[in-house]
């Protein structure tokens, strides 16, 4: 899968604060790694084509998420959620999360 949209921003006055959108080809889903520059204590990733979210807080395990669907129903995502890699300043979304031809937000505050 390709990534046709990657764009990403640092707040000027805000340091550890991030925002990216991505937009997705018809490829096969990848995981995705997401390069910051510092390391986020909370993770949050929208697919707005279907209005669904997933949510990474500090704590949380790898690749596990607070996931939220268009009719508002909340579970605990265990296996394709966020994984944020420490030493890397980055997170990793899934596969099963970043599908093909859909467009994500992203929001990463450190």
């Amino acid at each position: 899968m390709a990534l046709t949209t990657n764009t990403q921003s640092n707040a000027m006055s805000v340091a550890n604060h991030a925002v990216g959108m991505i937009v997705t080809d018809s490829g096969a889903a990848a995981d995705t790694t997401i390069q910051l520059g510092f390391v986020p204590r909370v993770v949050r990733f929208h697919n707005i084509t279907d209005r669904i979210s997933d949510e990474w807080y500090e704590g949380m395990s790898a690749y596990n998420s607070v996931h939220t669907v268009a009719a508002g129903t909340r579970t605990l995502e265990t296996t394709n959620g966020i994984s944020v890699n420490a030493s890397g300043n980055s997170f990793t979304v899934k596969a099963a999360t970043i599908l093909a031809s859909k467009t994500f937000v992203w929001e990463a505050i450190g």
